[in-house]
């Protein structure tokens, strides 16, 4: 097996391996897997996998600011979902929290571009 053949299964398993993590964990506590889940880890895990393959550092650092600015309109979905979930079941309000989430996306993408920053 090549190294980079290694290395690429290396990466699928550490970042599997985290989602696993934060699932096991968020059956046995809610908060510390939800703490688990709420922290940048795939953010983080990115940025160490471009930093390794040799990655510019201009495209590393867009990778952090454009996932600042993707992160802010998928907040309201975690606002609404466990309102919805005790109303509609899990299918729907999953259904729902993505379309919620697309349309804050939306909006949030116009809103910004007044400002300079094309998120599309």
């Amino acid at each position: 097996m090549s190294t980079s053949m290694q290395f690429l299964v290396f990466k699928y398993l550490v970042t599997a391996g985290i989602v696993v993590l934060v699932s096991e964990t968020a059956k046995h506590s809610d908060r510390l897997g939800a703490l688990i889940a709420a922290l940048p880890t795939v953010t983080v895990l990115t940025l160490i996998w471009l930093y390794l393959e040799g990655q510019s550092m201009e495209k590393i650092s867009n990778h952090a600011w454009y996932t600042l600015w993707y992160v802010i309109p998928t907040l309201p979905m975690f606002l609404v979902f466990p309102i919805l979930y005790q109303k509609l079941g899990f299918w729907i309000t999953l259904l729902c929290s993505g379309f919620i989430t697309i349309a804050c996306f939306g909006m949030f993408a116009m809103l910004l571009s007044r400002f300079g920053i094309e998120l599309l």
